[in-house]
């Protein structure tokens, strides 16, 4: 059973800098291979769950969310792992932040940015 993991969330300033992480496993694919895709959404009370970042084994990044040139997605494919580099932070960056790898969830990790 493929289990995902989000850490890293937390309360943080106006204009700075959090990186999240996520770890999957479980994976059906053996040691060898690591994910297909992993990705990033976030959910901020009262509205739907948005798309801000993924990334495949190979390399390919899609980081075409709200968030595009502020966050930035990286994988370590060793250890099944992806990461969320969020730069800039403003209160609407303000949810929670869920990790999806090959379409299975993560319970979620909370960003608060606040004075």
């Amino acid at each position: 059973q493929v289990q995902v993991v989000e850490s890293g969330g937390g309360l943080v300033q106006p204009g700075g800098s959090l990186t999240l992480s996520c770890v999957a496993s479980g994976l059906p694919y053996g040691a060898a291979v690591s994910a297909a895709v992993m990705g990033w959404y976030r959910q901020a009370p009262g509205q739907p769950r948005e798309f801000l970042a993924a990334m495949s084994r190979d390399g390919d990044r899609n980081e075409d969310g709200p968030a595009k040139g502020r966050f930035t997605i990286s994988r370590d494919n060793a250890k099944n792992a992806a990461f969320l580099q969020m730069n800039n932070l403003i209160p609407e960056d303000t949810a929670v932040y869920y990790c999806n790898v090959d379409s299975t969830w993560g319970q979620g990790t909370q960003v608060t940015v606040s004075s």
